[in-house]
């Protein structure tokens, strides 16, 4: 059995020698440094990607879906969405009248690709869309400044538009939009209200819309020959399962859907955007993991060379020290403890550097370049214990051979080694 002694024995004569061989200690970890620095880099795009992604799925709203002609995940192929029936603006009020276990429902138009001017200020591909007042009751309604459209201005078909952050953003960087006049394809609207933040670095769409009353909407950009869709609100995520049955079972009554029958809508929720994640972290752990596999090999090579190097050179000390007694693990012991301080001495230049890389992105980079608003400054605790135990075993695995091959030596041999 391995007793305490010896373990404090062959850390002490592992830090030692690499106290001694600075400079090849430092080369040797140089693989580790860079194999751990893609493991937390990875790690630290991706915890910033979830949590932005999360973060916006909230402030659309995880319990709200929408009935839709389109599918937002793009899982049935174009001509097929293409040849759907529009769903009406009848089929959505009587849709909105039946529907009994849901929070609210109001109905949506869109005119996509429209026209902001703002005296010379033009802003050309946003999404205008028409909805009832009570749609500000739901978190994509959500306000930041001033206020949502009324009763009274959805009754009075009034010219009043909220903005969508990244249209207010653009129309207006001195942030004096309220109260301002501005025309949407020729239209005059007064600017009453500008709506949360929602999006991301990539969902940035989500904020490029303006909203009016649905009357206004249909008086502007006509009611023939057009689609609606129906926001829902189930209330809770724990109602969301109920309403959505619901929601396709009267859907399916109105559009006349015979049993067994596809349905010709679609039901639309945030969560439609998971699978566009899951590309991006697919991507981004494909190319880290490549990388960081290639660096943990160059590492792992590099430390056993230099482990190699160490024994030859201490040769003799290893034969006169199992000459007088040292056991094969006392030798052992030292090699292995001594790749896996070289493989951690990686690790916490990586922990720094990267720390660094974070803290900079985050704080000054981040004021050039918007794009990267959802990393952190700083890099996520649990990343660092992973990585230092990944280099604990890269540095086992890494001393192993070396160890095994000094702890066999035959001391008379190794006396004479010169």
């Amino acid at each position: 059995m391995i007793k305490i002694f010896e373990i404090r024995e062959a850390f002490k004569q592992a830090l030692d020698s690499i106290k001694v061989n600075r400079m090849r200690s430092f080369l040797a970890s140089l693989g580790v440094v860079i194999g751990i620095s893609f493991v937390l880099l990875m790690g630290w795009v991706l915890s910033g990607l979830d949590k932005a992604m999360s973060d916006s799925f909230k402030m659309m709203g995880v319990d709200v879906m929408y009935v839709d002609k389109h599918d937002w995940s793009g899982g049935k192929s174009w001509n097929e969405v293409r040849n759907r029936p529009n769903i009406t603006l009848q089929q959505a009020n009587k849709l909105i009248e039946s529907l009994q276990s849901v929070e609210l429902a109001v109905p949506v138009a869109r005119r996509w690709q429209a026209e902001i001017k703002y005296g010379p200020n033009k802003y050309q591909g946003i999404t205008a869309q028409g909805t009832y007042y009570q749609f500000g009751y739901t978190p994509g309604g959500s306000i930041e400044f001033g206020r949502f459209f009324s009763e009274n201005e959805d009754q009075y078909s009034s010219n009043v538009v909220c903005l969508g952050w990244k249209v207010y953003e653009t129309m207006f960087p001195k942030g004096d939009a309220i109260g301002k006049t501005i025309k949407i394809e020729g239209h005059n609207f007064l600017v009453i209200g500008v709506l949360k933040k929602q999006g991301t670095t990539f969902f940035d769409f989500i904020d490029n819309i303006v909203y009016m009353p649905l009357s206004t909407f249909l008086k502007t950009f006509g009611k023939f020959r057009r689609t609606f869709s129906i926001a829902v609100k189930a209330g809770s995520e724990e109602n969301l399962d109920n309403a959505r049955a619901e929601v396709e079972g009267k859907m399916r009554i109105i559009r006349n859907l015979q049993p067994g029958e596809e349905n010709d809508f679609s039901i639309n929720e945030s969560k439609a955007f998971e699978d566009q994640v899951k590309i991006i972290r697919t991507v981004v752990w494909s190319v880290g993991i490549g990388m960081t596999l290639l660096s943990f090999v160059v590492g792992i090579i590099g430390i056993i060379n230099v482990m190699f190097v160490s024994i030859f050179e201490r040769t003799r000390e290893i034969g006169i020290r199992k000459a007088l007694g040292a056991k094969k693990r006392t030798i052992l012991l030292q090699i292995v403890f001594e790749a896996m301080l070289l493989s951690l001495l990686g690790a916490i230049i990586s922990f720094f550097f990267t720390s660094f890389i974070a803290y900079i992105t985050g704080t000054i980079i981040i004021e050039y370049v918007p794009q990267v608003e959802f990393l952190s400054p700083f890099m996520p605790y649990d990343l660092l214990i992973i990585a230092s135990i990944i280099s604990i075993f890269v540095g086992i695995f890494a001393g192993l051979v070396p160890a095994i091959r000094a702890s066999n030596f035959d001391p008379v041999i190794a006396l004479r080694y010169e």
